[in-house]
């Protein structure tokens, strides 16, 4: 009997990009394919039914592909974090650090009342520092963080333990070894 395909089988990887010496893993042939993007889908749902989440919120920009399907299967509403700039009207910006310089990511300011339940979603979790970034936006506003949800974690990069570190409950579908 073959064996079922896991979400982690739907993603490939491209060996030295952006840089030489990474290993890019690439979620968009996860994506296009309609089983594996279900699949997807519907695991990162899975840990929450029953839970109050009145918000998904979405980190540039695979995040926005993701949040956009978890919140249209929850019914709630959608809210996007962005680079600096990217967004129309009233923001909020919290800067943070990359492996190579700074960045900065912004939420519009009325985009999440004081109390709403909150997940988080990408499609990858490396070092931590976009996710830790968009929970302070969130927390400043008032949400309360139910969960953070990712479908690969890069362990070695250390971005769960960060987010562990804030008091987040993290939940990743697959792990890869190596940067």
């Amino acid at each position: 009997m073959p064996k079922k395909p896991a979400v982690k089988d739907y993603i490939r990887t491209i060996v030295d990009f952006p840089h030489e010496g990474i290993m890019f893993r690439d979620v968009t042939t996860l994506f296009a394919d309609p089983r594996g993007f279900r699949m997807a889908i519907d695991q990162m749902l899975h840990p929450y039914a029953g839970e109050q989440i009145d918000k998904v919120v979405g980190l540039e920009a695979r995040g926005f592909i993701l949040g956009g399907a978890i919140a249209h299967q929850l019914s709630v509403g959608f809210v996007p974090i962005r680079k600096k700039g990217k967004l129309p009207g009233t923001t909020i910006s919290q800067e943070y650090k990359l492996e190579y310089g700074e960045a900065i990511v912004e939420i519009h300011d009325d985009a999440i009342k004081p109390g709403e339940k909150i997940l988080v979603v990408d499609d990858l979790l490396a070092t931590g520092g976009t996710a830790g970034a968009g929970i302070k936006l969130i927390e400043r506003l008032g949400g309360e963080i139910v969960s953070c949800s990712f479908i690969v974690d890069l362990p070695e990069l250390g971005g769960r333990k960060l987010l562990e570190s804030m008091g987040m409950d993290v939940h990743v579908l697959c792990e890869f070894d190596g940067l």
